[in-house]
């Protein structure tokens, strides 16, 4: 079995004060697996709201809760808040938490399992496999995400479900080691290239589930995302391995 002490959970955010409490309640609800210790590590994004007050607030009123908070010293972009947390991170696991409401941390510990029983390096939660709940929305974004995920497949050689998904748990030294560039969106595509690059990685999935936003509520996703996407699975696949 795999001895992890500690998690650190990684969380880009950018204008979500109105929610990052909600979520932070719900990290620190879940107990994990084997006694593991949490690190959440928070990058700002350059927020133009009360997002930091909000977690200065939360850090305040939950002094035993290991949070650290970075703010980057202008607007880069989701895939730039990620590097700097994966910098900062002392976990021997990391994991990637978006600031909304659209995954549920209590399912950590269904990431967790094949890690700690000593199988896996990384594991994707993937939003399309097992009987857990999932929000009806998006048609072409479903498919969108589909297409994505095979066209990743053709090139890495790994049968993933679900290439897109923010629930990815990643050996920490195993992220540190990799040399990533994209900012934005392109961070899903280029991470997957990159990690099944590793010698003798194991891949991992399971089944997650998903409370997805509509645009209303704040998702920030759109179809230039998706061409981004395309572009970056060639270029990491193909141009620029390293």
């Amino acid at each position: 079995m795999s001895l992890i002490k500690k998690l650190s959970i990684l969380i880009p955010a950018y204008n979500e004060a109105r929610t990052i409490h909600l979520i932070l309640d719900k990290v620190k609800e879940v107990a994990l697996v084997g006694e593991i210790q949490k690190e959440i590590i928070i990058v700002n994004d350059c927020s133009t709201d009360e997002t930091v007050a909000a977690v200065e607030k939360y850090q305040s009123e939950n002094p035993a809760l290991n949070i650290q908070l970075f703010s980057q010293p202008n607007n880069q972009g989701k895939g730039a808040a990620i590097h700097k947390a994966i910098e900062l991170a002392t976990g021997d696991y990391l994991i990637i938490q978006d600031a909304d409401l659209e995954y549920d941390p209590e399912e950590y510990n269904d990431l967790l399992k094949p890690v700690v029983n000593g199988f896996a390096d990384v594991v994707y939660g993937s939003r399309f496999l097992g009987g857990n709940p999932h929000r009806i929305l998006f048609y072409w974004h479903s498919r969108g995400n589909k297409f994505l995920t095979n066209l990743s497949n053709m090139f890495t050689n790994l049968n993933l479900t679900d290439m897109e998904t923010c629930y990815k748990l990643i050996r920490t030294d195993i992220a540190q080691s990799l040399n990533l560039k994209e900012k934005r969106f392109g961070f899903e595509p280029e991470l997957t290239a990159k990690l099944s690059r590793v010698p003798e990685i194991r891949i991992y999935e399971v089944g997650i589930s998903y409370y997805g936003r509509t645009y209303e509520e704040g998702k920030k996703i759109g179809w230039k995302d998706g061409f981004r996407a395309i572009y970056c699975i060639i270029k990491y696949n193909i141009f620029s391995r390293k």
